[in-house]
Parts: structure tokens; C-alpha cells; sequence
């Protein structure tokens, strides 16, 4: 069994712990208060997805646009994705982008359990039926040069906080695809398409699930992975992430 430190003990190392290695921005690097914080400066410079969204893709209405609950943008309803319901933390902007950049490619993974708190909060009502977490697999060649693949991270920090079952393994990259960031929608969803098989479809088979990746762009990539899932039996496919592209962009 884990050493279960008693609350004083705690409290005595967490202090020692900051007077050795204060807590720092995880955007600019100032000291903060607690660890995986943001600075006032960087906090202020993230745009936070809040409602009245979409209730299927999250992306935010436009100003006097529809604010009743449960409402559909105009895309959603004319060309619905597979999953049931998209949430997201940010804007995938200037003020976000470095943030998960650094986390994605500058092996600044001791991001992941703050990133992770603020995706279970935008993401709670997703959360609230006990799904089973998969991440989005990077091909084994992109896994061997980036050496960690930062949505599986998330996903496993928010099941171990939740107390969730994370299967990082059930879903795989079958085929290599090329880089979406110079295509456009239509070449990211062919692209994608037929890139992933269900590794293990038991381990979704009956059973609502939520889908983890860093950033949303078009949607292309987790509307495929959520096709395949509910082929292998996944009860509702629904999607969390830490960062989309804004609608005049990316939907």
C-alpha cells in the first residue's frame, strides 16, 4: 500500500518542497502561489471557452445568437459528428498556443495534472456518467520521436483524479498520416480517414466513453476516432480537450 502521510506531515513537506523549488508560471515562469499556476499576466491572456456553446461541438454561439440550453449550431444540425458532445478549456489562440506547445514538443509534461484539473472542470458534465477514457494514439514512428504522447497524459491524469478507468492502449494509429497543420478541412478529414483501429474493443464495447487529445481544429481526427469506437461498441462517444480553434477558423 502507498505511505498516506498524515495532514500536518503534508502541509511540513509541501512547504519545505517550495522553499527549495518555489512554484513558478507554468506560461512565463514567475512565482506563483501554487504549482501549475498561472501569473495573473498569463491567466488574463488565455481565452476560456464558456457558454452558452453548442451543446454537441462546444464551439461558442455569436454574440445574440441562441442561448437556450441543449442548442445546436446550424453545422451540427445539418452534418452531425460522431461524437455526442465536445468540451474544451481555451481558445486555441496566441495566448493558449505556447502553453501547449511547450507541453506538446518541449517535454514540459509536468503541465499535464494542471492542464488535467482545468479539462475536468470544462468538462464535468462529460465526466458525470463515469465514462472510460481513451486518448488519441500518435502512430508508433511520431510516439518514437516524440517519446510521450501528450493526450494520453492527460487522459491519465484526470481518470486517476476522478478515479476512472483510462485504457491508453484500446484504440491505435494503424497507418502514419501527414501532418494536419497546412490542410484544410477537407484534406485533414481525408487525411484521417481509415487511420485507426480498435486495439481492443472489448475494453470499450457497451460502455460510454470519453475521448482525450490536446487541441481541436477542424474536428477531423476525433470525429474518425469516434467512428470507430461506437463501430466497436462504445455506448456514446464523447470528446474533451484542453484546446480549439476559434469558429471562424476551425468549424
Amino acid at each position: 500500500m502507498p505511505l498516506v502521510l498524515p495532514a500536518p506531515l503534508r502541509d511540513l513537506a509541501r512547504t519545505l518542497l517550495d522553499m527549495a523549488l518555489p512554484p513558478r508560471c507554468l506560461g512565463c515562469g514567475d512565482l506563483v502561489s501554487d504549482p501549475g499556476a498561472l501569473c495573473p499576466t498569463c491567466f488574463s491572456g488565455v481565452t476560456q471557452l464558456t457558454r452558452p456553446h453548442c451543446e454537441q461541438c462546444g464551439l461558442p454561439f455569436p454574440v445574440g445568437g441562441l442561448t437556450e440550453s441543449g442548442a445546436r449550431c446550424a453545422d451540427c444540425l445539418a452534418d452531425p459528428p460522431a461524437f455526442s458532445r465536445a468540451r474544451a478549456v481555451w481558445v486555441y489562440d496566441a495566448g493558449s498556443t505556447p502553453l501547449i506547445l511547450r507541453f506538446k514538443h518541449a517535454d514540459r509534461t509536468d503541465a499535464a495534472p494542471a492542464f488535467a484539473r482545468w479539462m475536468r472542470r470544462a468538462g464535468a458534465d462529460l465526466l458525470a456518467d463515469g465514462p472510460v477514457l481513451v486518448p488519441v494514439p500518435l502512430h508508433p514512428r511520431r510516439l518514437w520521436s516524440r517519446r510521450y504522447n501528450q493526450a494520453a497524459l492527460l487522459s491519465r491524469a484526470i481518470a486517476q483524479t476522478e478515479g476512472l478507468t483510462h485504457h491508453p492502449l484500446a484504440l491505435v494509429r494503424s497507418r502514419a498520416t501527414a501532418s494536419q497543420g497546412h490542410k484544410g478541412r477537407t484534406g485533414r478529414w481525408s487525411n484521417v480517414r481509415g487511420a485507426f483501429t480498435m486495439a481492443k474493443p472489448e475494453q470499450v464495447a457497451g460502455k460510454p466513453v470519453l475521448l482525450v487529445d490536446d487541441v481541436m481544429t477542424t474536428g477531423a481526427t476525433l470525429n474518425e476516432c469516434a467512428k470507430v469506437l461506437l463501430r466497436a461498441g462504445a455506448l456514446r462517444v464523447d470528446v474533451l480537450v484542453l484546446a480549439r480553434v476559434p469558429l471562424e477558423t476551425g468549424h
